[in-house]
């Protein structure tokens, strides 16, 4: 099954080079497979998997390691931000 995977900011840096300037890429993924394992081999510091969305809806941290995905869906992916 095939996903669009984005990160963002800082998180960017773990995607394959040729794909980091749009910050996206396509996935094939297991039906069954969660949140929590699709992220598992980009290696991101658990303290920086903060906003994650499925098609624009967030997905709370508890819920990130049974939740999974859909042919097509957009899983997307921010660290903390502060401004000021």
């Amino acid at each position: 099954m095939n996903i669009t995977f984005k990160l963002y900011a800082s998180l960017a840096e773990h995607l394959p080079p040729q794909v980091r300037p749009g910050n996206a890429m396509a996935l094939e993924v297991e039906p069954s497979a969660s949140i929590a394992r699709i992220i598992e081999p980009f290696n991101l510091p658990p303290k920086l998997v903060h906003l994650v969305l499925v098609n624009g809806r967030f997905v709370p941290p508890e819920a990130r390691a049974t939740t999974t995905l859909a042919e097509g869906d957009v899983l997307a992916i921010w660290p903390p931000i502060a401004g000021g």
